[in-house]
């Protein structure tokens, strides 16, 4: 049974449809991350579970009850819940207090409150800062003490809206650091919302990715990177290639995609005359400088129209009859001296070729 389940909830704001029909489960224990682009949908859906605000429909169970079938199931849900906001607030008080304040709110005795708050303090860092005056503190500081303080109660679930956004990396680094020690340390279930996928990737178990307000696609990190579901899925997790063509044929699989003046080769189960989305991932072409045996089955020769420097990689832009774009150690770059107006081979495997059915015109 999941700790969390949303059931085809649904938010409208004047008008406008903020959240369609945004059915999730997540498990206790779990780490989720809802990636998206700013606007999509992720706050607002984090403050309905949250039960800071009310659905226009929909339903929301948690540990496998209707959380609005009362007044009271839904208060004993919040109280099981904590939640981080992207600009948190901090009281005009000392880090100590600040922390302490949800547990003198629940009535805990003066020596628990010690001991839970300097527990605390010493697992975010802020020992040293208990007397400080918590809004004299940094940022990435403030950040720590509104985790500090929704940690505090052992919440079964801590929701984290944007925990990073615009912090310096070395700050965001600590609270990376410190959200896989609250994982590590209490098996909290986390629902966190965030722009930044490789963060997702590297705290999440399992992602959904949020866009104009519908969930598009939920798996693994590695799943959703490598095999979007949709053109626009592909679109966010960043595959530049993604060529239209349609499936010409199908040898066991092994099948054949038309886009035009060449064909590319991929695994596919689609039918001949399906129309579909090739779908190549920069890092997967490799190139060279003369036409070479290969057990991949895509060659095409190019010419480089731009390339882009990015820091340790290149971005090598080409025209193969069609644009293909290819991500390459900048080492290879300088080796194989490559530049605007080079002639190159672009080489990829059929394996390399994720296949999305297009929808219908």
């Amino acid at each position: 049974m999941p700790l969390i389940e949303t059931v085809n909830l649904c938010q409208n704001s004047d008008g406008r449809d903020i959240l369609k029909n945004v059915s999730l489960k997540v498990d206790r224990g779990e780490v989720f991350a809802l990636i998206g682009p700013t606007g999509a949908g992720k706050t607002t859906l984090l403050r309905l579970i949250d039960l800071l605000d009310l659905p226009t429909s929909g339903k929301i169970y948690f540990d496998g009850s209707d959380v609005f079938e009362s007044g009271k199931r839904k208060l004993e849900a919040r109280r099981r819940m904590a939640f981080v906001l992207q600009k948190p607030v901090v009281f005009n008080m000392s880090v100590y207090d600040n922390i302490a304040y949800g547990l003198k709110l629940r009535r805990v005795d003066k020596g628990s409150i010690r001991q839970k708050v300097g527990r605390i303090l010493e697992m975010v860092g802020l020992s040293t800062y208990q007397n400080r005056n918590a809004r004299t503190l940094s940022g990435g500081e403030v950040q720590r003490v509104a985790i500090a303080r929704a940690i505090v109660s052992e919440p079964d679930v801590l929701l984290l809206d944007e925990p990073t956004a615009n912090l310096d990396p070395v700050s965001t680094a600590k609270i990376e650091q410190l959200i896989t020690d609250i994982i590590r340390r209490d098996d909290t279930t986390i629902i966190m919302a965030t722009h930044d996928m490789s963060q997702g990737q590297r705290l999440a178990d399992r992602v959904g990715v949020l866009l104009d307000g519908e969930i598009r696609q939920t798996g693994g990190f590695q799943d959703i990177f490598t095999a979007p579901g949709s053109r626009e899925v592909a679109d966010f997790v960043g595959v530049e290639n993604i060529i239209d063509g349609v499936i010409a044929s199908n040898d066991d699989k092994v099948v054949t995609i038309d886009i035009g003046d060449n064909v590319i080769a991929a695994i596919s189960d689609y039918a001949v005359g399906e129309k579909v989305y090739a779908c190549i991932r920069p890092e997967d072409v490799t190139l060279a400088l003369s036409r070479i045996s290969s057990s991949a089955r895509n060659s095409f020769s190019a010419k480089i129209t731009r390339v882009v420097s990015r820091g340790q990689l290149s971005r090598i832009e080409m025209d193969c009859g069609f644009p293909l774009v290819a991500l390459i150690t900048k080492r290879s770059t300088e080796e194989l001296n490559l530049a605007a107006t080079r002639e190159v081979y672009a080489i990829f495997k059929a394996t390399g070729v994720h296949v999305i059915k297009r929808k219908s015109d």
